[in-house]
């Protein structure tokens, strides 16, 4: 997965920062897309912004918000804190009048501060860190269910399996240490055992150390909070390994890349997931429209940041103006229902209402929907 898709020109043009704007673009809405178009999670970030140019073709087409056009600028975190800032920063200058993104919770947290203080209400349409409840201003509306959820999901899916054990790696950030201690926290408060817990670097490539620790302890389940990236090649050296115990990945790592990674290693993992294209009846006519368009089958978090741009635009079309305040008012009264993901309303925290996830299985080198 260090492949990266090269940006794409559809319709309206999408727009780096660094490049010209359309030549509507100063009498229309301009919306940011934050999401990382370079480094290890590049892919995920690019097929993120190819589904906001999907539905910003569709708004246009339907007559743009408030009757106008709208163009997207996108903004390359590269899922690192420190760039994201200063994409960010360039963002909030640039003239849009919201953020649609955020794909790695450790570089969209701190731009959570940079655009509160541009009061421009923010559409997170991945991260789902619960470090981002706090840290929100209260312009930011996270429309992926949070780690307490998949948690939960997790939980009571080791639960069934009368699991009794488990091992937890992560990598540190704010992704996938948040996620892994709050299993530890469930697992434990039910009196489970968690036999071993690893902090690994992001972009390791050898895990025999972890391996030799993880056999030892003998759990029943292995759990990998962290990315696909280095998520595949420890899957593959856990088995090659000698570990015969069933290995689960949270939603950082439900790629279907995972399988290119991991290899036959991969066969029979569980995944934790929000819902993706191929799992989504409603879903069909944009996954036909994506492979036309982008020449590749719409990516994990396709579905949800379609959602978010759509739903940013009846935010506006509700407030009768980009006004912040009001925009923010309408994304927190939102009952939106013509998500493909399902219907979007949110707690008092800004949170999703509802757990979205589901459970996955590896079979065949592809994810399947876990019986």
């Amino acid at each position: 997965m260090r492949n990266f898709w090269k940006l794409a020109a559809t319709g309206a043009a999408l727009v780096v920062l660094s490049g010209a704007l359309p030549s509507f673009a100063d009498d229309g809405i301009k919306v940011g897309v934050l999401v990382p178009t370079t480094g290890s999670e590049a892919t995920y970030g690019q097929d993120m912004a190819n589904a906001v140019q999907i539905a910003i073709d569709e708004i246009n087409k339907a007559g743009g918000v408030l009757g106008k056009q709208v163009s997207m600028v996108v903004g390359d975190d590269g899922c690192d804190p420190q760039q994201s800032v200063n994409a960010a920063t360039k963002l909030a200058s640039s003239g849009i009048v919201g953020v649609v993104g955020g794909y790695c919770s450790g570089a969209t947290l701190p731009t959570l501060k940079i655009f509160g203080d541009a009061k421009l209400p923010f559409v997170i349409t991945a991260a789902n860190s619960t470090q981002l409840i706090p840290a929100n201003p209260g312009n930011a509306f996270m429309i992926n269910s949070t780690g307490n959820d998949q948690v939960a999901k997790a939980n009571d899916f080791f639960k069934g399996k009368s699991f009794k054990s488990l091992a937890i790696v992560n990598e540190g950030d704010a992704y996938s240490q948040d996620l892994a201690n709050l299993m530890k926290k469930a697992w434990t408060d039910e009196g489970n055992t968690v036999a071993d817990f690893e902090t690994v670097n992001k972009g390791e490539q050898d895990f025999s150390s972890v391996v030799t620790k993880i056999k030892a302890a003998s759990p029943d389940a292995v759990f990998w909070t962290a990315y696909y990236a280095d998520g595949g090649p420890f899957i593959k050296q856990l088995r090659e390994g000698g570990y015969q115990g069933l290995i689960a990945v949270g939603d950082g790592s439900n790629s279907p890349d995972l399988f290119k990674l991991a290899g036959d290693a991969a066969e029979g993992v569980i995944g934790f997931s929000n819902p993706t294209a191929e799992f989504l009846p409603g879903a069909k006519a944009f996954s036909d429209t994506y492979t036309a368009q982008f020449k590749n089958a719409p990516g994990p978090y396709a579905p949800l940041t379609y959602d978010g741009m759509k739903l940013l635009a009846s935010a506006i079309n509700a407030a009768g103006s980009t006004d912040s305040a009001k925009v923010i008012a309408a994304l927190q009264a939102s009952d939106f229902k013509d998500g493909l993901a399902g219907e979007i309303t949110f707690r008092a925290d800004h949170t999703l209402a509802r757990s979205n996830f589901i459970v996955l299985e590896g079979k065949s080198g592809a994810w399947t929907l876990a019986k």
